[in-house]
């Protein structure tokens, strides 16, 4: 089968590998309908997340099971499903306490590695949704938005504690950031500020919920959310970038008793304790336990309740990644779709 590596910065190619097989009997195996590139995976394309050697790529999809170990329960052969970028047993006491991303037995979807026709799911019971229902390819395209970016702007939201009568900042206009916008806005919150520079993105947070724009960034954005919120900050900020910049940022922008939701992969983040002490802002986040929501987001795509899909404003085959990566990099794409 066809699968992307990662051989090193700026060096993505796509090989034939082996085809998976079912390793233990909690597994499925799937055949890919569609894969995506992340923002995530842009930290090893530039070099910033170094690796060792040539790695699979991918953590987020949608497909058919084809196989199903000894041991799967809910799922059948031929069931058309989403699945989390976080493989979990969804039985662990973590897991029912919702934090299945941090699951006693996690398995990241990266390791395995989605950009692929084929892929080995473990904790296939817990870990993936089975999706009934007309398939439109726009609704296929927003299950796919679901197995990370939305469900992850939806923890972020969440963990910011977005709500009715609250202003919302989002710190961040890649998918996450706008799914995190889109998310803000079915929790009802009152107000959402998107902070973004690129006219496209602006056009989509709008559409997704987003009352006002900010281009500022660093102190001075800082001080247009204050000006925009009476001096206060905002009630609730999502952080969906992961720098340093952008953390600092939320943390300034968030009035005293707020909610920080990080879900910004974290490079080289450090938080000055005598800062966050008299910021009086609670933090929350890390990676998204999207297998909590799933069903309900899967429930609200089907029902076209919501549209998450349209961040994917480039598509292309599997065998021009490469290309994908480059968009993605040069911000010529928000998030590229890659299909078989």
């Amino acid at each position: 089968m066809r699968a992307v590596i990662m051989h090193g910065p700026g060096d993505v190619r796509v090989e034939e590998v082996p085809l998976p097989s079912l390793v233990e009997p909690t597994d499925a195996i799937i055949r890919l309908d569609a894969t995506c590139i992340c923002g995530s995976d842009l930290w090893p394309y530039r070099g910033i997340q170094p690796i060792k050697r040539p790695i699979r790529m991918g953590h987020e999809y949608i497909g058919t099971v084809e196989q199903v170990g000894a041991e799967v329960r809910d799922l059948a052969v031929g069931d058309f499903v989403v699945g989390s970028f976080m493989a979990s047993d969804g039985t662990c006491e973590i897991c029912r306490a919702g934090y299945q991303s941090r699951c006693i037995h996690v398995v990241g979807m990266g390791s395995v590695g989605t950009q692929a026709e084929y892929a080995r799911v473990p904790w296939a019971d817990g870990t993936l949704v089975k999706v009934t229902g007309d398939l439109t390819p726009g609704r296929r395209r927003s299950l796919l938005a679901a197995s990370d970016v939305l469900g992850t702007g939806w923890f972020a939201a969440v963990a910011a504690e977005a709500g009715p009568g609250k202003t919302v900042a989002v710190v961040g206009d890649g998918a996450v950031g706008l799914c995190g916008i889109l998310a803000a806005r079915q929790l009802g919150a009152e107000r959402i500020i998107a902070m973004s520079r690129h006219a496209d993105r602006q056009q989509l947070a709008r559409r997704f919920g987003a009352t006002d724009i900010v281009e500022e960034r660093g102190d001075a954005g800082v001080e247009r959310i204050k000006e925009l919120t009476g001096g206060y900050g905002a009630h609730s900020t999502i952080e969906a970038v992961g720098t340093q910049e952008s953390m600092q940022q939320a943390l300034r922008a968030t009035r005293a008793g707020g909610h920080v939701g990080f879900v910004g992969v974290s490079h080289d983040v450090t938080i000055d304790g005598r800062e966050l002490f008299y910021s009086g802002v609670h933090l929350h986040g890390g990676p998204a336990p999207v297998r909590r929501w799933l069903p309900d987001l899967v429930e609200a795509i089907m029902s076209d309740a919501i549209a998450p899909g349209v961040v994917f404003d480039l598509t292309l085959p599997l065998d021009e990644a490469a290309e994908g990566y480059r968009a993605m990099d040069e911000r010529r794409a928000t998030k590229v779709l890659l299909e078989f």
